[in-house]
């Protein structure tokens, strides 16, 4: 009997990467190869605004507040929960943050804003856990009661307050930002250049080393740390097995009500501090109707990272990219180019879906390349009334392309009675 070599026996198990590895390894890839695309587009369109620094800060102000409640859903849908009321606990802590900062100061008001939030979360953890509401109710009803009171609570809190008014605080401190000095010039001057790939690289680091508020790292923080407690801890073992298998869970020895109400409530917390940064970071006081739907928004950027911290995170920034973009000069001209851009993404997916065998949707997608395309060519600048619409219209798409490949929750939305099957 021959025996292979140590060195033939092992090659295949050396070469060959580890699942998570490959996994990191694609989706460098694909941001890469996103990168290159902006790039091009950037190039052949002349709208440099695509990739501009200033866009993207702007885009990642706009994706911090979708990313906090799109936190806030995946801590409380892990659990079987769903929170349809992170619309509701976000303008709750917008105006915690409009109160507690005009008196207390900035850090009490981002506190105040947690707390607000986490209210809310409570008030749905105690409808759906206890007394067994239809998620979807106790939700929509949280956000209608929040939009009530918080506009009750203005009235009597700002009015007569000098800058304030019934539907609006005074203007508020800022927190402190962070600038390295230099750095941020030369990046400019690169950015200046508008060098294919170079440039639009300069802009990117250029938007996190210049003004970049200490609230936006807290909330970075926050995501990356809960993608450590969930998945690398007990706890977050057990939160996400009472959403998997409540009632395996509970032969377990897990408490499932107390990690549900834990979660709703850390989720309702965390759409709070979504809120306190509407208020604190991207504008410079309360009004009523800040929030301004960002909650769904959130929910929806849940969805398409597949209920994981990072993959929510990069929804939120794209969604965060087409608000922002929008509110820069010029946004017609750089809306119109992004439609080049969705043609030739679809028609990569389009070829993808053809390789795959799927026929019709490769269909589907190759003549919606062909119209995006047809759209681009016909027209020279997007009117302003749609640039207002493509951050919604962006959710609609990409939900739309993301549902194909989503492992939701096994028990999600299903009540849970203490000593069931299931």
């Amino acid at each position: 009997m021959t025996v292979a070599p140590p060195s033939e026996t092992l090659a295949p198990a050396a070469i060959a990467p580890p699942p998570r590895a490959a996994r990191r390894g694609r989706i460098w890839l694909w941001l890469l190869s996103a990168l290159v695309l902006v790039s091009l587009v950037r190039v052949l369109t002349g709208a440099h605004e695509l990739t501009s620094s200033g866009t993207l800060r702007q885009a990642l102000i706009a994706a911090i507040p979708i990313a906090m409640a799109g936190l806030g859903g995946l801590w409380s849908e892990r659990t079987g929960i769903i929170n349809i009321g992170l619309e509701g606990m976000m303008i709750l802590g917008a105006l915690g943050a409009g109160y507690f900062t005009y008196y207390y100061g900035i850090w009490i008001g981002l506190l105040g804003a947690l707390l607000f939030g986490a209210i809310g979360g409570l008030i749905h953890a105690l409808a759906t856990v206890t007394f067994g509401v239809d998620h979807i109710v106790s939700g929509v009803a949280i956000t209608i009661m929040a939009t009530g009171v918080a506009a009750f609570l203005a009235e009597a809190y700002f009015s007569g307050l000098p800058g304030g008014g019934p539907t609006q605080s005074p203007t508020l401190d800022t927190p402190p930002t962070i600038t390295v000095p230099g750095v941020s010039d030369w990046l400019l001057e690169v950015q200046s250049r508008h060098w294919f790939l170079v440039s639009d690289v300069a802009s990117a680091m250029r938007a996190l080393v210049w003004e970049m508020s200490v609230v936006t790292l807290l909330a970075v923080a926050l995501v990356i740390g809960s993608g450590w407690l969930l998945w690398r801890t007990r706890f977050g073992l057990r939160l996400r097995s009472c959403g998997e298998s409540p009632s395996a869970a509970e032969t377990l020895g897990v408490n499932v009500y107390l990690y549900k109400f834990v979660a709703v409530t850390a989720s309702g917390g965390f759409a709070g501090l979504g809120g306190a940064y509407l208020v604190l970071v991207a504008s410079s006081g309360y009004q009523n109707g800040i929030v301004g739907g960002r909650g769904y928004i959130g929910l929806a950027a849940n969805i398409f990272g597949n209920w994981r911290p990072g993959g929510l995170f990069m929804g939120s920034t794209l969604f965060g990219y087409t608000e922002g973009l929008h509110l820069r000069p010029g946004s017609g001209l750089s809306i119109h180019a992004l439609l080049l851009l969705v043609a030739i993404c679809l028609l990569v997916l389009a070829a993808l879906q053809v390789r795959r065998a799927q026929m019709v949707p490769g269909a589907v997608s190759f003549v919606a390349s062909v119209g995006f395309f047809a759209w681009f060519m016909l027209s020279d600048e997007i009117p302003a009334d749609f640039t207002g619409m493509t951050p919604f219209v962006t959710t609609i798409l990409v939900l739309a392309l993301a549902s194909q490949r989503l492992r939701v929750p096994a028990t999600i939305g299903m009540s849970y009675r203490r000593g069931q099957a299931g």
